[in-house]
């Protein structure tokens, strides 16, 4: 195990910096997941260059980490080193319950709340030509050969499609699983996949209403799980892949199709992203993270030479826990 002692004025750096409470308050909040000084201002209900001030001295003094994105910038707890080491502690000691905090957490909930509606009302608004609306920024074609690629040939028992929208991952992998679930938080988008699952004759696969951050499916039910463009539209990414890590089985397999970094910011403003991509270690240290082993990154850049374009990137994890062959499914919890 590494050692993250501080020195004397590392420590005294860093509790100097968390010894305000403002700062305190900023890093329980924190605590509940990434967010950008727009979200934390509105929390707070401060000014912005108040709030960027805090972040900053928080960021210096180790115990948090500024992540750029485009014109945003996404704050988290440290997750390594001294400083990450000293604010679990602070956060030990820390009474959750109050009021104060209690506030605050409530006010960050109902701000991911209306971040959710807005992707909600987008997804609502363009349920039906979704589809297209993905060919305008990427050569589907292309994304889903390589899909198919990565998958490989060896034969699905379950698979679990997180977000699965028109449910076209269902249809396009129809001949590689026994049974498939899909998941998706848009009554809209689920009605078209429903439709689009009939037109194509599967009675092997359903859809249902479901959170990506909190799946209720069973613990290690399914060989493959996919989540296919779901990340860039979401607070917390990494809360999404822990879940879906869950739902993989011994032995099982991870597949991420997101976009690579960009900066094309009309996709958040028009287009309901709060991500502007993922970057190769950034992707490979979530999924480490939840327990899986990084096996494949294949980058498919934009058939165009125009500025405005996009890379899809696929990631496929691994879970090296080995499967027995009398060991029960879980699919029925699913």
């Amino acid at each position: 195990m590494p050692d993250v002692r501080s020195n004397l004025d590392g420590l005294v750096t860093a509790l100097k910096s968390a010894g305000e409470p403002t700062r305190l308050r900023l890093l329980a909040l924190l605590a509940s997941g990434e967010a950008t000084v727009k979200d934390l201002t509105e929390v707070l209900a401060q000014s912005q260059p108040r709030v960027s001030r805090h972040l900053k001295l928080l960021t210096e003094a180790g115990l948090i980490a500024r992540l750029p994105e485009g014109s945003w910038a996404y704050y988290r707890l440290a997750e390594e080193g001294a400083g990450a080491a000293t604010v679990r502690a602070l956060l030990d000691r820390l009474d959750l319950d109050d009021p104060v905090l209690v506030r605050d957490r409530q006010r960050l909930d109902a701000l991911k709340a209306a971040h959710a509606a807005d992707a909600q009302a987008y997804f609502a608004a363009n349920a039906a030509g979704w589809d297209r609306l993905r060919s305008l920024h990427v050569p589907e074609a292309a994304v889903e050969a390589a899909i198919r690629e990565a998958v490989g040939s060896r034969p699905i028992h379950a698979l679990l499609d997180i977000g699965t929208g028109t449910g076209r991952i269902l249809t396009l992998l129809a001949d590689r699983y026994t049974r498939a679930v899909g998941v998706d938080m848009s009554h809209d988008m689920l009605s078209v996949a429903r439709a689009n699952l009939a037109a194509a004759g599967l009675d092997n696969a359903h859809v249902r209403q479901g959170d990506v951050t909190a799946l209720s499916v069973g613990t290690g039910a399914f060989d493959v799980v996919v989540i296919h463009q779901v990340l860039h539209y979401l607070d917390d990414p990494a809360r999404a892949i822990r879940e879906a890590a869950r739902a993989v089985a011994p032995g099982g397999r991870l597949l991420i199709v997101d976009f690579a970094p960009h900066g094309l910011e009309f996709l958040r403003t028009e287009h309901a992203h709060r991500r502007l991509g993922f970057g190769h270690e950034q992707m490979r240290a979530w999924i480490e993270a939840a327990g899986l082993d990084l096996d494949l990154v294949r980058d498919l850049p934009a058939e165009t030479s125009a500025e405005e374009r996009l890379t899809v990137t696929v990631w496929l994890a691994a879970d090296r826990r080995i499967q027995m062959a009398d060991e029960p499914r879980l699919l029925q919890s699913a």
